[in-house]
This record gives structure tokens, sequence and C-alpha cells, in this order.
């Protein structure tokens, strides 16, 4: 492979929602030069690549960001960071407000008020909200984007981070790129445990199959601290398309009901995970299947939720069609998704201050990939971005550049030189893959045991994971594509041995279904007023358990060194 080396200020891996809101932010603040790296093309990249049809995170009239705060704090059972979660909901209307500005159409009402979903939820047409997105950082003069460049690992040096490298999948280029500051914006993990469909339908799922998790994997390697892993987030979807439910419990009022027309919703509670563990208890207890409740809605009704669909989940729109039953004549029926790890719906991720800086220096989170701070969707991941960029802006200006070692650009080249060598591998990387979904469903909490797990089983989980590991280093690729594919079932095995070791340390059922633990089946005192946060060190994973300060109080990494 050539081997090619770039230099700029600023690297951001991922070109998603929150890395092009922070290229976009730098641009606005400064003359900093830029480089996105983004696995796959920018236009249609990320969790919004097919679309969406509301933004789920907006401060509506009437209501604080303290309001935000408080919702999203009690659906994750007090396992958030206020200051993030403020830091955030401050900016939210701006955030959309720039949207709007390019392009986005936000539906609004004859006075010309935006259209509300609900408390927190706007309406949109936002099929093309990722091309807008792209399309705006495409006009920056001092930002480059990357397109088909897999990143595969930080560089560091004295301490803090000095870039990172990747492997062009299309041009067979071993990059190694030197920044003075990096933005990990590459999203959660998926796929770490086996889906719902089987076979060629493996990837229709809730979360892009294509986040592997790798933002995760090159922080843990880099000895950063993360948080909340154990806090999985499991999806309420409709049946076989995977498509979201909120558009139905929330657009059109659609009652959880059993197969005996009971509305068992309120049997369990209403946050997130208590949605999804109702269905799971219903199902297992013979009252299946379970359904959302449209029969009966008007025609009006119907031709809305047919429109919706077709911005972010066609495959629903088609099954309503090809069946000749419109969504008032026949209930949904809906089922929970694998678990997934994801700091916008749930507190995983780098555990960051409020400048979204993690405990490595130079290196920074937003979206998906930081932790703390649930319920961020897609306006709280620009947010983030728009955070972040501000932070590195004036951390770069305050500290020099850093240079990468060659010894280091010579140990990565030998690492995909053993990949690519001579030698046939006993196993496929598809079979490794398999093989690890199949070790996660059946002994760290999957859809095959209701999501539940013991000591014991993740005891299991862990040596079984640590075996594929070792066997993933005997893995052989022809070409680039195979390549990626090597790395990124590398990072899902490191993700899943966080995963078991969060899950290990939360010695309590916080919240169901998420982080259903056999051997402590109620809540603890003890774990309330915890984070569970870990850090990798010589070949091994440290928890540690961090206070939740009560009040709100603020975080900044010089507090807990």
């Amino acid at each position: 492979m050539e081997t090619r080396r770039l230099k700029t200020d600023i690297l951001i891996i991922g070109g998603g929602t929150a890395g092009c809101y922070a290229a976009l932010t730098i641009a606005e603040n400064s003359d900093a030069q830029v480089i996105i790296c983004e696995k796959a093309h920018i236009k249609r990249s990320g969790c919004l690549a097919a679309g969406v049809n509301a933004l789920n995170a907006y401060i509506t009239e009437g209501k604080t960001p303290q309001y935000y705060v408080d919702y999203a704090k009690r659906d994750a059972a007090g396992i958030v960071r206020d200051d993030l979660l403020l830091t955030m909901s401050e900016k939210l209307n701006d955030v959309t407000e720039r949207l709007e500005k390019l392009g986005l159409v936000i539906l609004k009402d004859e006075n010309g008020k935006y259209v509300t979903r609900g408390d927190r939820n706007l309406k949109i047409n936002g099929e093309n909200i990722k091309p807008l997105l792209a399309d705006a950082v495409g006009t920056l003069k001092n930002t480059t984007v990357l397109n088909r460049v897999n990143i595969t690992d930080l560089a560091l040096s004295d301490g803090r981070v000095a870039g990172a490298y990747g492997i062009g999948i299309e041009d067979d280029v071993f990059y190694a790129i030197e920044a003075s500051a990096v933005l990990i914006a590459t999203g959660g993990a998926a796929g770490l445990y086996k889906p719902n469909n089987p076979g060629f339908s493996r990837h229709k799922m809730w979360y892009p199959p294509f986040n592997t998790g790798a933002g995760f994997a090159m922080g843990i390697k880099a000895g950063a601290e993360m948080t909340t892993f154990e806090m999985r987030f499991i999806a309420l979807r409709c049946k076989d398309t995977i498509a979201p439910t909120g558009t139905l419990a929330q657009g059109v009022g659609a009652k959880q009901v059993n197969s005996l027309g009971e509305i068992y919703e309120t049997r369990y509670g209403l946050t997130t995970s208590e949605r999804v563990y109702g269905t799971v208890r219903e199902n297992a207890d013979g009252r299946g299947p379970c359904y959302l409740r449209t029969e009966g809605i008007t025609k009006e009704q119907d031709d809305s939720l047919l429109r919706a669909y077709l911005n972010m989940a066609p495959s629903q729109t088609l099954k309503w069609i090809e069946s000749g039953l419109s969504p008032s004549q026949q209930n949904v029926e809906i089922e929970g998704t694998e678990p997934y790890i994801v700091g916008g719906h749930t507190a995983s991720g780098f555990w960051v201050d409020t400048h979204r800086a993690t405990t490595v220096k130079g290196l920074y989170a937003a979206g998906d990939v930081a932790g703390g701070c649930p319920q961020k969707y897609v306006t709280g991941a620009l947010a983030e971005g728009e955070i972040a960029a501000l932070s590195m802006v004036g951390y770069i200006a305050e500290n020099g550049p850093s240079a990468i070692g060659e010894s280091d650009i010579d140990a990565h080249l030998a690492e995909i030189a053993r990949f690519t060598g001579e030698g046939g591998a006993v196993y496929s990387t598809e079979q490794l893959e398999e093989a690890m979904q199949t070790v996660m469903d059946s002994y760290a909490g999957g859809i095959k045991t209701g999501y539940r797990f013991n000591e014991k089983q993740l005891d299991i989980a862990e040596q079984k994971i640590s075996q594929l590991v070792t066997l993933s280093d005997t893995l052989r690729a022809s070409d680039t594509q195979e390549l990626m594919y090597i790395y990124e079932l590398r990072e899902r095995l490191t993700v899943c041995l966080s995963v078991i070791a969060h899950l290990r340390a939360r010695k309590e059922t916080r919240w169901h279904s998420f982080a259903e633990n056999l051997d402590y089946p109620d809540k603890s005192e003890l774990y309330g007023r915890k984070f569970v946060n870990s850090v990798y060190e010589d070949g091994r994973i440290r928890i540690i358990l961090r206070d939740i300060t009560e009040g709100g109080g603020v975080y900044e990494h010089s507090d807990k060194q």
C-alpha cells in the first residue's frame, strides 16, 4: 500500500450529523484547516443517511432547557450528567434554526409556527437532511473531505492525541494524518448482538449496520475513560421492517395493546426501557403478539403515516401497501430489537467534560459517541458538534502541533501487512462475526434470553469473546474492502468486552430490558448514585465508580484526576 502523510489543524473522524456541524462551526469561528474522514460518503452517511421525519429534541413554546434535562433524567432513572444535558439543551433551538436556513423543511401551521409533535418534537420533511449538511460542508474552503477512508486507530504522542491512521478503501492508501486536535463523531455500535432478522435481511436493523463502535474502540485502546456502556439501548420497533414506532405513538396516539386488546403499557411504565420490557413480558406470559393500536384512525391520519414513513422507513409504507390494508384497518405488530450501544439515546460513550473533551488530551467526542447525555437525537448531536468545535478552536490556539512517531507508523503498517499477507485463515471474518453475535445473544442479554443475564453468563461471554479476539489475529484480507471488514469486527469485539464488564459492574437492575440483571433484580440505592466508568489498562478493563453529584454539579476533568 502507498503511505500518504497528511497534516491538519483538526481531524474529524466521521462525517455524520455531529461531524458535519462541527466543521461548519470551525469554519465560522476560525481559519483552522480541517480534514473530515468518512468511511462511506458524506452525502449519505451516519444515522441520517435515509432521512428522518421529526426533530425529537426541541424546546417547545412554554418549555425550558431545564424541562428537557428533567425529562431525560427521568427516562434514564437518574444516571445522567445534568451539566452535559443542560449545555446541550440550551443550544437545541439555535441549531434547529440553522438547519432551516440550510434548507430543511420544518412544517408550520397557519400562524407560521412550527408544528409540534408532543412536548419536545417538531415535524419535518427530512429525507434530504444529510445531503443539506453535506452540501454546506462542501462549500467550506478550509475543509477537506476524504470519503471512503476508514480510520482504524488514534495516534498518540507524549500523552496527547497526535492524529490518526486510516485506510483508503478505494485507493489502497495507508493514511497517517497528523492533527493538533481530533474529534470522534463516528456514532455508536450496532451488530454486537444477533439481530431480529437472519441471513440476507440481517442488516434490516434499527441502528445503521455500518456503525461498528469504531470511535469507542479507538478511545478504549487509547486509554480514554468510558461511561455507562451497561445502559444499552433496545428500540421498540415495527415487526419485520424495524421501522420507528414513535411516529405511531406520538403522531396518532397509538397505544400498546396485547392480543386480547388490552392496553398494557401502563402496567409497566412509560419510560423507553419500560415500553420494551412490557412487550417482552406480555409475550412471555402468553398474551402476545403485541401491537400499536392504529385500527380506527382517520383517513387523514392514514395518509399522514404513509407519507411520514417514506421519509425514513419506506419498507413500512410498502408493507401496508402490499398487504392491501391501511393502518386504520390493522394494528401494527411490535417487537424489541437487539441491544445497541449509543450515546444519543442512552448515556453510553466517552466520559467528557462540558467542552466535550475526553480524558485523552486533544481528543473530543460529540453525538452518539459521547456519553452522559441521553435523548440528544439529531439536534443534540448538532449542539455537541458545535460545543466540541468551539472547544477545539480554543485548544489548538493554546497548544502547538504534535507529531506522529515513525515507529508507530511502522507498527500499524506491519499489522496491515499481517492481515493482507500470505496464508489461509481458518475462519472468515463473517464466521467470527456470527460467532460473536451468538455469544452476546446467548450469554450477554440478547433477544434469545429476553435481554436477561446473570454473572455466570457474563463470565462465559467474556471468555468466548476473548477467544474470538485471539482468532481475529489470524484473519486474512484479499483487498482493502475485506481489510475494513476485519477492522470492523475487531472494533465490535473490543466494544463487546467493555459492555460485558459494565453489565457485570452495575449490580442492580435500574433499567428493565436495557440491563436486566437476574442476580440483582431490583434497584440499588448505592448504584443509583454512581456512574459505572471504565479504563483499558495493561490489557484489562478497570472499572471506576464515580459519584453522581446532587443538584446537577459540573464535572471537569481536573475535578477527578
